[in-house]
């Protein structure tokens, strides 16, 4: 019984470790963000080969309730549930959902993801992550974005654990928006599929981040577009 109960404590302190990212700006959980599969379990990603490091989904093919209209050169918060607790670098992603396809249905297959913002650690006795900690991380949606609807994919990588292969824990959602006022003039320099876009083995996810400190960190995928 003491066995079991001590168990259950674990459990719960492991989940409440871990996070999502239900929600945007300032409107409810999984309104404009797919559920994901860990809305219960807060649990990660760990293979990257996996088709949940797209978008996490719970119900693929479903999608959210509505599509968030935004204008292209606003900066949006993406809400992270309860913080981000964990060390480890943030990124987001977009793509362009093809003409006659929705942001409600898109799949996100194939090689239409772009890395839109990119945060790096302060490194000295230790590193330090500018995400960690945070209950939101804002994004600036490209001004030069075509208008038109998009999913924004939001990207937590957890480093604490990263010494081993499989060790790398990704918390990721995708919010499904409606761009209006873009110029049209965005041309990404690299393009990415998910999986496809990472291995294992990068720098950016197999690290031992605490001993010895390492000098740098180069996060997994491109680089971040500007327009």
């Amino acid at each position: 019984m003491k066995l079991s109960v001590a168990l259950a404590v674990l459990a719960t302190a492991v989940a409440e470790a871990h996070y999502t990212f239900p929600s945007v700006a300032t409107t409810g959980d999984w309104q404009y963000v797919r559920t994901t599969a860990n809305f219960q379990s807060n649990g990660p990603v760990t293979n990257v080969q996996s088709e949940d490091i797209r978008c996490y989904e719970r119900n693929p093919g479903t999608g959210a309730p509505n599509i968030l209209t935004v204008t292209a050169g606003q900066t949006i918060a993406y809400n992270a549930k309860a913080s981000i607790s964990h060390p480890g670098p943030m990124s987001f992603y977009i793509a362009k959902v093809p003409e006659g396809q929705t942001a409600a249905t898109w799949d996100g297959k194939g090689k239409v993801w772009s890395k839109i913002y990119q945060d790096h650690p302060s490194i000295a006795a230790g590193m330090s992550w500018p995400s960690q900690g945070a209950k939101s991380v804002s994004v600036t949606i490209p001004k030069c974005l075509a208008n038109g609807e998009y999913l924004l994919r939001a990207e937590h990588i957890g480093l604490h654990s990263a010494g081993s292969s499989g060790g790398a824990q990704f918390y990721i959602s995708c919010a499904q928006l409606s761009v209006t006022g873009g110029s049209g003039t965005y041309s990404p320099k690299s393009l990415v599929s998910f999986p496809g876009a990472y291995a294992a083995s990068d720098p950016g996810i197999l690290i031992n981040i605490y001993y010895p400190v390492p000098k740098s960190y180069t996060p997994p995928g491109p680089e971040a577009e500007t327009c």
